[in-house]
């Protein structure tokens, strides 16, 4: 990077801390510093929701997964619309009238405090995980730039961010990811730009959406069911729409954004807006890594993206042999590219799509040769600082870290105030305000130690935009049947809910285990277990209070 670029990148990240921690001042109490104080509009609650699922995966990685698999991981959110609506109508009113801090304190007040300890245990396991997860993006980031060790650039920015949440609470937190989207979506549309600007004249941007198609990386609806198939309209609308209500419906880190608002009614909005948004936005964002994917048509790119993993290619024996077949695929990639989009000929559409599967072909034989994992999250990567002009890559560097930043401390902060609010204070319940205060504090220290001793594991991991919503998946099933059987099972009894819960994982762990269904469809499976196991041993005879 250039001089221009750190301090474009340096001077955004210092704007944005400040505006956040500046928003946040006078919260000295554990009610404004957790829920700010109830006082949140719905364009803030709305912005923050959406950038606190906007990390620096979504950049890294999903620009990536288009690069090599097409779009057809927009299905992933077709259902979210529904499930937002869904909860506007349904988990928002009733969160909110419950006057909790959390959505697990609802769960004491319809069941028990054991239903309540243990999905709050499993929110800790696996958004604990999700968190070192979304910080080991931005240190792919920092690593690639400086040629730093991860574990070095995890540690700056894990500390960084700490430092902020643990400061300023979730009124810095929220406000803060209202100056990072407007950053986000301009980082966006700049991105895009510059990826059709810099492709040959001759080259449309029609043209470039048709070479994009031909390579099959426009199949943005796979109609075809297949419960193997990670990514069709099926397992997006109805596995999908389970994922999105357990995330936004249960979820404390979606669910303390829109408990912050000043009504219902405002927190209903925020919901809504994001119904209407996010899809169109992860559409556009898959739309960029398909244009970069048609930019190294004409750019040769490196046979692997991972830097590291490229040098480590060039010292084998093999290396000559791969990069002759690489470059020869990639002359006449590009050569019949140029002739189709003139033409339009079959012969030349054969032509690209046969030199297309040779670099596929020769970029499996790379990694197998280098010892190398999936370089998924590196290729949009290799774009922005190889091929941006100064100060734009500062600037979607900026972008990159803005969304991590409102990832991790939105992640750090709902972890420490489950932590404090679910499992320390029903031990410790007449404590002083100030002393929960302080403990939130410690529990969002805590939990970002947490992160950072799990984020180096991220690179073993492969797409890290499928790997956060595969950990989520493993949990949210359970999560989501049990608050279906407090909202809308009024015979529901606790025994009958908290075993329903250990049956729903259980069946959930199994299908990873010992299936090869796809993990959207997790969701579904672990949601009706619980519902089916909750409700029949509700059905008997019980001492406990069903309220």
């Amino acid at each position: 990077m250039t001089l221009l670029d750190w301090i474009v990148l340096a001077g955004w990240l210092l704007f944005s801390i400040s505006y956040g921690l500046y928003r946040a001042r006078g919260s000295q109490s554990t009610h404004s510093y957790l829920l700010a104080g109830k006082t949140m509009p719905w364009y803030a609650m709305g912005l923050s929701i959406m950038a606190t699922q906007a990390s620096a995966i979504t950049f890294i990685s999903t620009t990536g997964q288009s690069y090599v698999d097409g779009m057809r991981f927009v299905q992933f959110y077709f259902g979210l619309p529904l499930a937002m609506v869904l909860i506007s109508m349904t988990a928002a009113p009733i969160f909110h009238r419950a006057n909790v801090y959390t959505a697990y304190e609802y769960l004491e007040k319809r069941f028990d405090r054991k239903t309540r300890r243990l999905v709050s245990v499993i929110f800790l396991i696996q958004r604990g995980l999700g968190a070192g997860l979304a910080l080991y993006a931005p240190a792919v980031v920092l690593s690639v730039i400086l040629g730093w060790p991860e574990q070095i650039t995890t540690l700056a920015i894990g500390t960084l961010v700490v430092t902020y949440t643990t400061l300023g609470g979730v009124k810095a937190i929220t406000w803060s990811d209202v100056q990072q989207m407007v950053l986000i979506f301009s980082g966006l549309v700049l991105a895009l730009i510059m990826a059709l600007t810099l492709m040959p004249k001759e080259v449309s941007f029609l043209d470039a959406v048709s070479l994009a198609g031909a390579a099959g990386r426009l199949n943005a609806v796979v109609t075809k069911f297949d419960w193997n198939d990670r990514y069709n309209l099926w397992s997006g609308l109805i596995g999908g729409m389970f994922l999105a209500l357990a995330y936004f419906g249960t979820d404390q880190s979606q669910v303390q954004r829109y408990l912050t608002g000043r009504s219902i009614a405002q927190s209903r909005l925020s919901l809504l807006f994001n119904a209407a948004a996010k899809v169109p936005m992860q559409f556009f964002i898959l739309f960029i890594g398909t244009m970069v994917f048609v930019f190294f048509i004409f750019e040769r790119p490196p046979v692997l993206f991972q830097p590291v993993d490229e040098r480590r290619l060039e010292a084998t024996a093999g290396y000559d042999g791969i990069q002759s077949r690489f470059d020869a695929a990639h002359e006449k990639r590009r050569a019949n590219a140029l002739s189709w989009i003139r033409s339009h000929d079959s012969q030349s559409l054969a032509g690209y799509r046969e030199a297309q599967r040779e670099i596929d072909s020769v970029r499996k034989d790379a990694r197998k040769l280098a010892g190398a994992s999936p370089d998924t999250n590196y290729i949009f990567l290799s774009f922005v600082i190889h091929h941006l002009p100064a100060g734009v890559v500062g600037l979607v560097i900026a972008v990159i870290f803005a969304a991590s930043m409102s990832v991790v401390s939105g992640e750090v902060n709902s972890l420490a105030t489950v932590s404090v609010m679910d499992l320390y204070r029903p031990l410790k319940p007449n404590a002083s305000d100030t002393h929960y205060l302080v403990a939130s504090r410690l529990a969002t220290v805590f939990w970002g130690a947490y992160a950072l001793s799990f984020a180096g594991l991220g690179r073993h991991l492969g797409s890290l935009i499928e790997a956060v919503n595969i950990v989520g998946s493993l949990f949210y099933g359970g999560m989501l049947g049990v608050f279906v059987l407090a909202f809308f099972v009024p015979r529901a009894r606790a025994t009958g809910a908290f075993l329903g819960v250990l049956a729903g994982e259980a069946a959930i762990f199994y299908c990873f285990f010992f299936t090869k269904i796809s993990f959207l469809w997790y969701n579904v499976i672990g949601c009706m277990v619980v519902i089916s196991i909750g409700t029949l041993l509700s059905l008997r005879p019980a001492g406990e209070r069903s309220n």
